[in-house]
Parts: C-alpha cells; structure tokens; sequence
C-alpha cells in the first residue's frame, strides 16, 4: 500500500452553520458541498484558496455537543502578511489567544480559536522557508 495524498480531514462540531460562517468569513475558506449523509450527518466540505486538500465538518445532533480537548488538535493556515491577517481579525472581534511568535526560521504565527474550541494557527513564512 502506498499512500499518495492527503484528502481531508474531518471535524465534527456542535452547530454547523456557526462553524461555516466562522471558516468563510473569518478565514475567508470556500465551502465545495453540503449534504446529508445516509445515517443522517450533515456535512460540509471546505477549502483554503491555494490547497487541494479539504476540511469535512459534520454535525451530529443526536450525539451531544461537541467538546474539544484543550491542546488536542489544530489547523494551521499559512497567511501572506501576518500583520494584516492580525488587523483583519482585530476589525473581526476575533481574539488573538497566543502570539504573535517569531521562529527561528523567521516564520511568525498566532493562535485564534475556532467555534468548538478548536484552535486556528495562522502562519506567514519568510520565502523559501518549509516547516515552521
């Protein structure tokens, strides 16, 4: 077996709609399909601009809300220009709950949180620069 890409990855969370319109209009993410699944999930299918990969949010009613475990799980995004990804937020109400950080790489980060608690990692990295 090989594998050869990574597709997406899914989440589930407590209200849907809440967590779309934060991915779209917070993170500016495009959601690619919405529908229901057979046992009854709705779903929900985003993409970054310039990635290929996805990011497949599911709602469960029947199973309660959703409780994310603190450090447990996060996305990371990378961003052109960190300074007016921070003032986008800012004008957004959105929190900043860690950074900014400067690596030694030169790559300089945040945290915000997602609705849920997941946390969001937005990264801009100096050109040529690979991993945080």
């Amino acid at each position: 077996m090989n594998i050869t890409k990574l597709l997406h990855t899914r989440m589930r969370v407590s209200d849907l709609d809440q967590t779309i319109q934060f991915y779209t209009n917070v993170l500016g993410l495009e959601v690619i399909e919405r529908k229901t699944s057979p046992r009854g999930s709705h779903l929900a299918f985003l993409k970054a601009p310039a990635s290929d990969e996805l990011i497949e949010l599911t709602s469960f009613p029947p199973s309660g809300p959703v409780k994310v475990q603190e450090d447990l799980v996060h996305l990371a995004f990378q961003v052109d220009n960190l300074d007016a990804t921070i003032a986008s937020l800012n004008a957004k109400g959105v929190r900043i709950t860690d950074g900014p950080t400067q690596t030694s790489s030169g790559s300089k980060f945040i945290f915000i949180e997602a609705p849920d608690g997941y946390e969001i990692e937005l990264i801009e990295r100096p050109a040529g620069v690979k991993i945080v």
